[in-house]
């Protein structure tokens, strides 16, 4: 009798940590801070700010590094009484996460204050989002593409789109509500797929004319009503290459903060060897070409912007890790070399 009750008494605390796990915890705090406006005007006390300035996040380079500061609650107060500004200030933050310990991490822009004074304060600069995706830890990435993606929301979205009439945001920013309309609005992400082509032994990578210099990736579309990601896919590649789709997987995907706030959704897909002829359409790529395994190693290896050829061309280089495109190009290279 006393092994049973051991056995269950184990069960059901095994069950009771799971349930109460520091991911669940953390969710939960989330999500009441998302829904109670006391709570998170509360936390925004003692939570932690990463500034932006006009959707430009606030950067540190410390050495060959760049680092992405997290102000206390009393350094943001501080701030603004520099500019003779209240910290009601801080209410025009959004929520972006918080730690396992249950500190609130919110995104604050301070774009209507004047730009040098603050980077001349905090001795740092505000970078395009572009270059600081590409430059910040892999880890700090995510949050600067969410806090981006869910400022530039609210900035877009200030009035109904039925009676036009402005809408109201919660204190965490996880929704803004028109009360003439009753329409309750949510921060959405169009889905968009990233394709890597193969015809087994090559890869196809293309360019457009607004990239970098040199720079190939995969080929990537919107996702178009009533398509799933198969057929996105399939039509993607027809559409842009001239090729047809036999056989596609799935990879992974990522949140991606251009042009607005996108859910990348990451696919090898297979065509035929022997009908694997180019027919580019020259109004969405300015080149697309096969790789050989050989070439796609070597361009791994390059920095971005990488050395001229003896002709004056760039050599071609791919997105940085960061960038899901990556992983795809990765991902094919151990394919072929396993």
């Amino acid at each position: 009798m006393a092994v049973m009750y051991q056995a269950v008494y184990r069960r059901a605390s095994s069950l009771l940590c799971r349930l109460h796990s520091t991911y669940v915890r953390k969710m939960r705090y989330l999500n009441a801070l998302k829904e109670d406006d006391s709570l998170c005007r509360q936390a925004q006390t003692s939570g932690i700010f990463y500034l932006f300035h006009n959707l430009s996040p606030f950067l540190q380079k410390v050495g060959n590094k760049y680092l992405v500061p997290e102000l206390s609650a009393g350094e943001m107060k501080r701030i603004l009484e520099k500019f003779k500004e209240t910290a009601q200030w801080m209410e025009k933050s959004v929520l972006i996460s918080c730690s396992d310990e249950h500190v609130p991490h919110f995104a604050l822009d301070l774009g209507a204050l004047e730009k040098s004074v603050i980077e001349c304060e905090l001795k740092g600069s505000f970078t395009d989002l572009r270059k600081a995706l590409f430059v910040v830890d892999g880890k700090d990435s995510p949050l600067l593409a969410l806090a981006q993606s869910l400022l530039r929301w609210h900035d877009f979205h200030q009035f109904c789109s039925k009676t036009g009439q402005p809408t109201q945001r919660n204190m965490s920013g996880s929704k803004r509500v028109c009360h003439t309309s009753g329409i309750t609005y949510y921060p959405q992400m169009s889905p968009v797929v990233i394709t890597l082509v193969s015809d087994g032994s090559r890869c196809l990578l293309a360019r457009q004319s607004s990239f970098p210099r040199g720079m190939y990736t995969a080929l990537s579309g919107f996702c178009d009503m009533g398509e799933n990601v198969e057929e996105t896919v399939r039509r993607e590649v027809a559409e842009e290459v001239g090729l047809e789709v036999e056989s596609l997987q799935y990879s992974a995907s990522q949140h991606w903060p251009f042009p607005s706030s996108s859910l990348m959704i990451a696919c090898h897909a297979l065509v035929r060897a022997q009908q694997a002829e180019i027919s580019m359409n020259g109004l969405e790529l300015e080149e697309a070409r096969w790789f050989s395994l050989e070439e796609i190693v070597e361009g791994l290896e390059r920095e971005p912007r990488s050395p001229k050829q003896d002709d004056g061309c760039l050599l071609p280089w791919f997105p940085p890790k960061q960038a899901i495109a990556h992983q795809l190009i990765h991902e094919w290279v151990k394919q072929q070399t396993s």
